[in-house]
């Protein structure tokens, strides 16, 4: 949430923005888009996922796509049981398979609340709706995200789990480059590459996102909120890895949502999902 008024700042002073801050677009996606179409300035993501896209939506008309199709690692408890969830380790959490990165995304990973989010961030990137984005369990993190067209063609972006290319990608853009320092991807090695579906019954922080999404407004908002406050209660030992869906819920259960928000009422929502949260942590 701490993306979002630089990113509206430095909108406003048309700057092209390299949005690594999927934040910014889950609490006031419609209100930064638009302001980024009135000021003509360009908003180039930098998740993994989002680059794959809109990758493959280039030179392509939008109104050709069928289906954004998001992958997700699965975490480290892809293959875990809700009885076995019940247990982990904070520890145990932090330990991703494929990328190196920062306690509270790898968090989110685990959970799947970070591909909730993304789905919320695609919705407001690439203008569609929530039922034209899908979710696919992809393991191996080799293909970062995929576009299906009208036509029954899906495109593709195939490259080793390695944030320097969207990086890179988006500095350069509309250029490409040489990226000496990324490794090159060797199908023939790799051999598999898997997909399966999501398990939202054991994993429902991504059924909360399409829900946040559906409802609009400042939902979103709340339901961000919310994660950042008990991740960070998780990671300090204050609740259980399977409290984190749990108090999400509830706190989005609880709140009345606001239409077509102002700057002002996400805030204000963002600032009431956050006691909300801390209070039922604190019950805990």
């Amino acid at each position: 949430m701490i993306g979002l008024l630089p990113t509206i700042r430095a909108i406003e002073a048309k700057k092209t923005i390299a949005l690594a801050n999927k934040e910014t677009l889950v609490t006031a996606g419609e209100l930064v888009m638009k302001l980024a179409k009135e000021n003509g300035v360009a908003i180039l993501p930098v998740d993994s996922e989002h680059s794959a896209v809109f990758q493959c939506l280039r030179g392509n008309k939008h109104k050709a796509v069928e289906q954004v199709v998001l992958t997700a690692s699965g975490g480290p408890f892809r293959e875990y049981t809700k009885e076995q969830l019940e247990n982990v380790t904070v520890q145990q959490a932090l330990n991703h398979p494929n990328w190196k990165m920062g306690s509270k995304i790898t968090i989110d990973s685990a959970t799947l609340m970070n591909k909730g989010l993304e789905v919320i961030e695609a919705k407001h990137l690439f203008n569609v709706a929530p039922e034209q984005i899908d979710v696919v369990v992809h393991k191996e993190s080799i293909v970062h995200s995929m576009v299906e067209y009208v036509d029954g063609s899906t495109i593709a972006q195939l490259g080793m789990p390695d944030m320097r290319h969207p990086i890179g990608y988006a500095l350069y853009y509309p250029e490409r480059t040489h990226l000496d320092c990324i490794a090159k991807l060797k199908l023939a090695e790799i051999k598999n590459l898997s997909f399966e579906y999501p398990r939202k019954d054991v994993f429902p922080c991504l059924q909360y996102a399409y829900d946040a999404l559906k409802v609009g407004g400042t939902m979103p908002a709340v339901l961000n909120a919310a994660n950042e406050v008990v991740v960070e209660a998780f990671l300090n030992g204050k609740i259980s890895f399977m409290q984190i869906p749990q108090i999400i819920h509830n706190v989005m259960e609880e709140h009345i949502c606001i239409s077509s928000p102002t700057l002002e009422q996400i805030l204000e929502s963002d600032a009431w999902a956050r006691k909300c949260s801390g209070e039922k942590v604190g019950k805990c």
